[in-house]
């Protein structure tokens, strides 16, 4: 789950990390009415969308007069803003955040993220921050200094002030920096997050570390945990047939291709579509139906795919052990009746009850296509998308 900006650094600031005064508006008027609540002569009017390059998109704009505030805010709410990770449709602009001015100095980087060789947290930084830090991984990066912090122990003053002279905070500013670092993880930890990130982290004129920016999101699983940041998802910016999947426990992700894929489990839907791809076809979603799919949940399952108005086929890829595959089979024929199917379908499932399962498909009356093991499905689904 993701959360806004101006919803990361309220998160922040309540484990101590500095941010500066900013407040969310959902219209013009408002965006006035803070920046005179501010007060000041610069602010910032910066768009609420959750995708980074909000700046090199125009989402973000500095004003030197309410009237400038009223003017961008104008222009960037409604915007369909356009970054590298909204894709070319964009992201509608329905939030802003207005924020005093900073006087910047040098910007900065700090991420956080789970690594899962060392199952530890890391702890990134580097002396590169703002909108190019993407060009300093992929080109320079030994500018990008780690930590890998032990759970036990958590980030210690030692590890925070060596990671902040490593990126040029200079002494006297030290304390601060560490003070933010270890907030940042402490917040990163207790909120079951799998990433934070401050981009840029920046050092002032006189010599304050501040958080410009902020960036969270957060493990689905421990979400139970933390009704206070589940009240903060945005269903706006959520693919709506994502949102659909997950009142049934559906595993759903929207994608640019045009076969649908239903599957159960991760690992089998990771592989049905790199074998689709290595037979010249391209998946319109990962859909994992888990281990106890039922004849509503595959019902459901087929109407997200087919609301896609690129699809053209459908594979249906099983491996029964937990989930047999006769209810499997119970499910799809019932699916691919009750929403009347009208693309080519494809069922390849292997494992308990397999005959048994193939039998009712073949039974049902319906042009059901099977293959008999993945690659033979692959090819066929490919073919059926191109007559």
């Amino acid at each position: 789950m993701k959360v806004h900006e101006y919803q990361a650094k309220e998160i922040l600031r309540s484990f101590g990390v500095t941010t500066p005064r900013g407040i969310a508006c959902f219209s013009v008027d408002e965006a006035v009415k803070a920046a005179e609540s501010l007060g000041g002569s610069v602010w910032v009017v910066k768009a609420q969308i959750h995708a980074g390059g909000r700046g090199k998109g125009g989402g973000v704009k500095v004003a030197r007069s309410p009237a400038e505030v009223k003017d961008w805010a104008g222009r960037i709410l409604g915007m369909q803003l356009v970054t590298h990770q909204t894709g070319p449709e964009g992201q509608k602009v329905r939030r802003l955040l207005v924020e005093e001015g900073a006087d910047i100095r040098k910007e900065l980087y700090l991420g956080l993220v789970v690594d899962r060789v060392t199952q530890q947290v890391c702890v990134m930084a580097s002396s590169e921050g703002g909108m190019d830090i993407e060009e300093v991984a992929a080109n320079t990066p030994d500018r990008i200094h780690k930590v890998y912090v032990d759970p036990d122990a958590g980030l210690s003053d030692t590890e925070a002030d060596d990671l902040s002279r490593k990126i040029g905070i200079p002494d006297a500013s030290v304390s601060q920096a560490r003070t933010i670092l270890q907030a940042l993880y402490r917040a990163f930890w207790e909120t079951d997050a799998s990433l934070a990130e401050i981009n840029p982290l920046v050092l002032t004129g006189d010599g304050r570390v501040i958080a410009l920016d902020a960036k969270m999101n957060f493990d689905s699983n421990a979400l139970y945990r933390h009704p206070d940041i589940v009240a903060m998802r945005d269903l706006d910016e959520e693919d709506p047939a994502e949102i659909e999947a997950s009142k049934f426990d559906l595993s759903y992700i929207s994608l640019d291709g045009n076969i649908g894929c239903l599957v159960n489990g991760a690992g089998l839907a990771m592989a049905t579509m790199d074998t689709i791809k290595l037979y010249g076809g391209s998946p319109a979603n990962f859909l994992d139906v888990g281990g106890g799919a039922t004849a509503e949940k595959v019902t459901e399952a087929f109407k997200i795919m087919l609301r896609n108005p690129n699809l053209k086929a459908i594979l249906v890829n099983i491996f029964g052990g937990i989930m047999k595959c006769d209810t499997i089979a119970e499910g799809v024929v019932a699916a691919a009746r009750d929403v009347r199917l009208s693309v080519p379908l494809v069922v390849r499932m292997k494992g308990t009850n397999e005959d048994i399962g193939k039998r009712i498909l073949a039974d049902s009356g319906l042009p059901i296509i099977t293959a008999n093991n993945m690659a033979e499905a692959a090819e066929r689904v490919v073919a059926a998308t191109r007559g």
